[in-house]
C-alpha cells in the first residue's frame, strides 16, 4: 500500500482573491490589482461615470456592529477636497469619521445637520433611502 497522496484533500483554487493590500489599499477581485490601476471592464465603467450632479446623504448601519454611519455620496471632488469638506461635515456634527473610495463616511446619525451644511456650501444634496 502506499501512502503518497491518499490521505490528503486536494483544495479547489478560490474564486476570490486578495481583496485589500497594506501597500495598495482595496484591490480589485478580477484582475487583482489595485482599484485605480484596474483593468476590468465593470470597474473602469464605474469609476470613468461623472457623478449626475446631485450629493446623495444616506444613513447605514450594516456590517458595522450596530453603529449608524451618515454616508455622502456623490461629490465631484478631488481626493484633497473631499478630505477637506469631510473634516468641515464632521466638525460641524461634532463627530468623527473618514473618506473611503470617494465616498465621506460621519459617525452617527447626522443626516439633516450634514445636508443643511452641504447646501450652504452650495451642492445639489439630498436625502436617500430612509
Amino acid at each position: 500500500m502506499t501512502h503518497g497522496m491518499a490521505g490528503l484533500a486536494m483544495r479547489k483554487p478560490s474564486a476570490g482573491g486578495l481583496v485589500y493590500s497594506t501597500d495598495a489599499g482595496r484591490m480589485c477581485p478580477g484582475c487583482r490589482r489595485p482599484l485605480p490601476q484596474c483593468c476590468c471592464a465593470a470597474n473602469r465603467a464605474a469609476s470613468l461615470r461623472p457623478p449626475d450632479g446631485s450629493v446623495r446623504i444616506s444613513r447605514e448601519s450594516k456590517g458595522r456592529g450596530g453603529k449608524t454611519v451618515t454616508l455622502v455620496r456623490g461629490l465631484p471632488l478631488d481626493v484633497g477636497e473631499l478630505a477637506a469638506l469631510a473634516k468641515r461635515l464632521k466638525t460641524a456634527c461634532g463627530s468623527g469619521g473618514t473618506v473611503k473610495d470617494g465616498v465621506i463616511e460621519v459617525q452617527g446619525d447626522h443626516c439633516e445637520r450634514v445636508l443643511e451644511c452641504l447646501r450652504k456650501e452650495g451642492f445639489s444634496a439630498k436625502r436617500a433611502g430612509g
